[in-house]
């Protein structure tokens, strides 16, 4: 027995599947962390592997950040959460507001799921309408309106002029589903027929512009053009999910469509600094319906744990951190990265590709990049091509997400990408016959 299959032992007596989040399960049993320092994770068993998770896209500076665990020291030693505001607070909210032009107010809650649900809420108060419209396949989180179609496969998600909205967990009210509206990803026209369709119903367009479930796939610049002015011509609201995508520039990915300014914007993960977050900013007006001091509150807002000072602490340090210069260089890495891992594939001889953008990639078992989620819909030999090949790195010491998606952290340089395409290119030449 490991100290690992000891722990999962343990886990699977007090925990459903033995644990609190199902991204940690491996087969036999998950491996669990000694510690991690800067782009490298130690395990129990005293395996170091290179980490190109950074825990779901959440640490944009690695693992206990000198300057980021020593604020948050000093924090911890005045108290952890207080009844009272911060003026870490006022700081941080300074700073996110001052990162992009489409921010004018905001609010700071505790994960990215909370911040796609308040925007959802806050579109909906505003608007005074029910349903949201989102792209075919598109993760925005556990929320029952959020998550619908996330999962659909060939057998449920319906005719593409008009995709069926299906259920992720078992026991979603009908209710949800029928106010949800789903169009597909990187298909404009397709698209604005369907929106048209239920125009005066819908409050918001939520938009994801390289969601990570459909591919790790841009938005054609078409396609978001067409969602913008549509939503401007129809008293809707275009609501950008930047949860994961906002590490990808200075003001998040929304700087790669010029002209183009979302009503409201979801935020989370890599600007809490290592610590659970989420924050949502926008238009001043859209934001206000949540203002306390209003003669009539549309969306009464609060949070026990919302902005609580380690958070703030964490993240104001990580975001000054991440500056201009390192967005740059981070992207710089990325670059090499995608096009290491496509020489890789190239002398593999095999027929896989690389997308992404700004600092993530993701492999795909595909001869060509996918550009929209059911050209890009993982087949079941797909799967297990792709479970082959993440085996295969975490054995060879590297950690990656399970859809075969690595993300960079600034403390990351050209060995740790020579490592990863070095690997990716030992495992694909032992698959060759599997394709």
């Amino acid at each position: 027995m490991s100290k690992s299959s000891d722990l999962y032992d343990r886990g699977l007596k007090v925990m459903p599947g033995g644990c609190s989040r199902n991204t940690i399960l491996r087969i036999p049993h998950p491996l669990y962390v000694e510690k991690g320092a800067g782009c490298y994770v130690t395990d129990i068993e005293g395996i170091e592997r290179v980490d190109f998770a950074n825990n779901m896209c959440s640490l944009i500076h690695g693992h206990a950040h000198p300057e980021v665990t020593e604020a948050v020291a000093a924090q911890l030693s005045k108290g952890t959460a207080f009844t009272i505001g911060t003026e870490v607070e006022v700081e941080f909210a300074e700073h996110i507001v001052s990162r992009s032009a489409s921010f004018e107010k905001m609010r700071f809650v505790n994960s990215g799921t909370e911040a796609v649900m308040s925007c959802i809420k806050a579109a909906r108060a505003f608007t005074g309408r029910s349903k949201i419209a989102k792209a075919e396949g598109a993760y925005h989180g556990l929320y029952d309106y959020a998550e619908v179609s996330q999962t659909s496969k060939p057998e449920n998600w319906g005719d593409e002029n008009n995709p069926s909205s299906v259920p992720v967990a078992h026991g979603t009210p009908k209710a949800a589903l029928d106010d949800v509206i789903i169009i597909p990803f990187n298909d404009p026209d397709r698209a604005l027929k369907i929106l048209e369709e239920n125009a005066d119903d819908i409050a918001c367009v939520l938009l994801d512009v390289m969601p990570h479930r459909i591919g790790l796939i841009p938005a054609k610049d078409d396609f978001a053009r067409a969602m913008f002015k549509w939503t401007r011509q129809n008293d809707s609201l275009l609501v950008f999910d930047e949860v994961i995508t906002f590490r990808s520039n200075y003001g998040g990915a929304q700087e790669w469509y010029e002209g183009i300014a979302p009503d409201l914007t979801a935020m989370g993960k890599m600007i809490g600094g290592g610590f659970p977050v989420g924050a949502l900013a926008g238009r001043s007006d859209v934001m206000d319906v949540m203002d306390p001091h209003a003669s009539k509150v549309l969306f009464p807002h609060s949070g026990t744990f919302s902005a609580n000072p380690v958070t703030m602490t964490a993240g104001l340090k990580s975001m000054q951190m991440f500056d201009r210069d390192a967005v740059l260089k981070i992207n710089k890495l990325a670059d090499y990265a995608r096009t290491s891992l496509i020489e890789a594939i190239n002398l593999a001889d095999v027929p896989a590709s690389v997308s992404g953008e700004g600092s993530m990639f993701r492999i795909h078992m595909k001869e060509n990049v996918p550009v929209s989620y059911r050209d890009g819909y993982v087949s079941p030999k797909e799967s297990e091509l792709i479970k082959t090949l993440l085996g295969h790195l975490f054995d060879d010491g590297i950690m990656m997400i399970n859809t075969c998606t690595g993300v960079l952290s600034t403390v990351m340089a050209e060995k740790e990408i020579d490592r990863l395409s070095e690997a990716v290119l030992s495992g694909l030449k032992k698959m060759k016959n599997q394709f």
